[in-house]
């Protein structure tokens, strides 16, 4: 700026007059002072937000540090949703809709609803009533029949409420079940019928991992030994046994005789026609 104001400073040769008067001498205008504290404000402010603009991410970097060290040394405690399923089959009793508590989630709304059906009618008819239970595993007891003794005595405390009750459990994890109830329960199905379900419709269906099969062809059986009806049987154990795929010697021999006539053949065939057709042409010369 002072370039412009006083050229004299740049050119000795040319002497400007002094001026005449402090009053007439030229006065820098007002616009300069701010334009250069403009310039300084804003070098300043240059100088420093450079080091904010690293230094944020810092930070951030930091607070993310922080809580992901916060949520793995503090595991979130399991709520009462997480237990064991068995305890929650217990505190919830019977159902009051249905006759099924499929806690393990394996049963189809086609299953639930023949079932419901189906056991209603025998309760209605007869005064029985089969409730069916199933759960992954088991936590607390050492099998099925432990289990469904204490669902039994759990949901129906005393000898009169559980008298006509029968309780049905499937683990699905253990694949086996267990069929439990009342004195008169017991005494309408039978002892045979109570083994045959469950040594037959639960354990073996089960293994297979058809849980709906399994529930309502026991319910099926369980029925029609309340009614006096015969007994529609259960499936049983496939005898999956490996079979040899070696040849016995009598069909390896017979192969072989087989084998030594081709190979024979071939031969005769390889040598004899090359050795005619030979001769046939030598012989037309």
């Amino acid at each position: 700026m002072e370039t412009i104001l006083f050229p004299h400073s740049f050119c000795p040769l040319f002497k400007a007059p002094p001026f005449p008067s402090p009053s007439l001498r030229p006065k820098l205008s007002s616009w300069l002072k701010p334009i250069c504290c403009t310039l300084k404000n804003q070098s300043a402010k240059q100088s420093f937000t450079t080091p904010t603009s690293w230094f944020s991410p810092v930070h951030h970097g930091l607070a993310a540090l922080a809580i992901s060290l916060a949520l793995n040394l503090c595991p979130i405690l399991p709520n009462g949703s997480t237990l064991a399923s068995e305890f929650d089959v217990l505190n919830d009793g019977p159902p009051k809709d249905t006759y099924v508590v499929d806690d393990a989630g394996v049963l189809n709304r086609v299953t639930k609803s023949d079932l419901k059906r189906l056991l209603s009618d025998v309760e209605s008819r007869k005064g029985y009533h089969i409730n069916f239970v199933t759960v992954r595993k088991l936590t607390s007891k050492a099998d099925a029949f432990e289990y469904a003794d204490q669902v039994l005595e759990r949901w129906y405390p005393t000898v009169e409420e559980g008298s006509n009750k029968g309780i049905v459990v499937l683990v699905t994890s253990q694949k086996e079940g267990a069929v439990t109830g009342g004195p008169d329960f017991v005494k309408a199905v039978g002892d045979t019928i109570l083994d045959a379900t469950v040594s037959e419709n639960l354990p073996v269906l089960a293994t297979e991992e058809k849980y709906n099969e399994a529930l309502f062809s026991a319910a099926k059986r369980l029925v029609a030994a309340i009614d006096g009806l015969p007994d529609p049987g259960g499936p049983l154990f496939k005898d999956n046994k490996r079979e040899s795929n070696f040849k016995t010697r009598e069909e390896t021999e017979e192969k072989r005789g087989q084998f030594t006539l081709v190979v024979g053949g071939l031969l005769v065939i390889a040598f004899v026609v090359p050795m005619a057709q030979y001769y046939a042409y030598v012989s037309k010369k």
